[in-house]
């Protein structure tokens, strides 16, 4: 089954059932149940029956799923939420690492989980990082999806574009500076739940904005004194799925890198492949996906102790 641009839909598992059905994967094989958290999610998380159950999405809900599963004792893999830093060290290409970090936020409406959200940047190079960034968002062109002109559609809901104008509306209360964006939809689009591309500059890492996922268009730039602050800022989030880090110097990006507590961490704009492990530290959750690493979460260890093999 081939899919067509224009046959996307929000829709994707159900695309995916049809693609195993069509495919001739036996029955039994993959089941698709739909329903909500509390119709499907909690039966199946608290099912003795079930032995694993794999979780991807909030860190709230995701908690939930652990605390429904804790009474089977059944394993829980999670791949929850993220407020990923992005480390522009003094000697990055500033013109490259800046348009493809804000090109990154923008993807999917704004809406990866590994979206690197928080800009960190020397301190003398605010001003400048502040023109591209604000150039390139200008540049993205806001519309229906299905328009090959588009690069940022809609968010998923009305309850999601309520939350992330509410994050925006709390970021320019809070103090900290508008580069571009901001609240209420785009001009020329009065309905649907599209989200202006923002900008907020000179961040600090205890406002909202800094704190909290915003899964929407929203990129937070913060400014750092020292590589030792840098790293410090970094890592003060209780979200670990992924970081960023740009420069020059190969081997000082990997130090840098090193020092990050993140599940995954990418150099100068690298991107793994689908043997590359993926997943979090701390609330970010607790498995992997993808590789060697991905399938171990699924497996369970036996021994049989006291016959040889014949």
């Amino acid at each position: 089954m081939v899919l067509k641009p224009s046959e996307y839909s929000p829709f994707s598992a159900v695309l995916w059932a049809k693609v195993m059905h069509e495919a001739g994967v036996p029955a039994g094989v993959f089941n698709l149940v739909n329903g909500d958290g509390q119709g499907v999610g909690a039966p199946l998380s608290t099912h003795r029956d079930i032995d694993m159950v794999s979780f991807t999405g909030s860190t709230r809900a995701g908690t939930e799923v652990a605390r429904s599963a804790a009474a089977s004792v059944k394993r829980v893999h999670q791949e929850l939420g993220g407020k990923s830093p992005n480390v522009l060290l003094d000697d990055a290409d500033f013109e490259r690492a800046v348009k493809q970090s804000v090109l990154h936020v923008f993807q999917n409406s704004g809406q990866p989980c590994n979206a690197p959200t928080r800009m960190l940047v020397p301190a003398a190079k605010m001003a400048t990082v502040e023109a591209i960034a604000r150039r390139v968002a200008e540049g993205v062109v806001v519309g229906d999806p299905s328009s090959e002109k588009t690069t940022l559609g809609p968010v998923v809901s009305k309850l999601q574009f309520d939350r992330v104008e509410g994050f925006i509306a709390k970021g320019i209360a809070e103090g900290a500076r508008l580069v571009t964006g901001g609240a209420g939809r785009p001009d020329g689009l009065p309905t649907g739940y599209y989200v202006k591309p923002t900008i907020f500059s000179n961040v600090r890492n205890d406002m909202t904005i800094a704190r909290e996922e915003i899964f929407g268009p929203v990129l937070c730039i913060l400014p750092y004194q020292s590589e030792e602050e840098a790293v410090q800022i970094a890592n003060d989030t209780p979200y670990g799925l992924a970081a960023y880090v740009w420069s020059e110097d190969n081997a000082r990006a990997r130090l840098v890198g090193n020092r990050i507590r993140a599940g995954q961490v990418a150099l100068n704009g690298a991107s793994g492949d689908m043997q590359t492990p993926f997943g979090g530290f701390k609330m970010s959750g607790n498995g992997r996906e993808y590789g060697e690493f991905g399938l171990r979460d699924f497996l369970e260890v036996k021994a049989l102790i006291g016959v040889d093999a014949a």
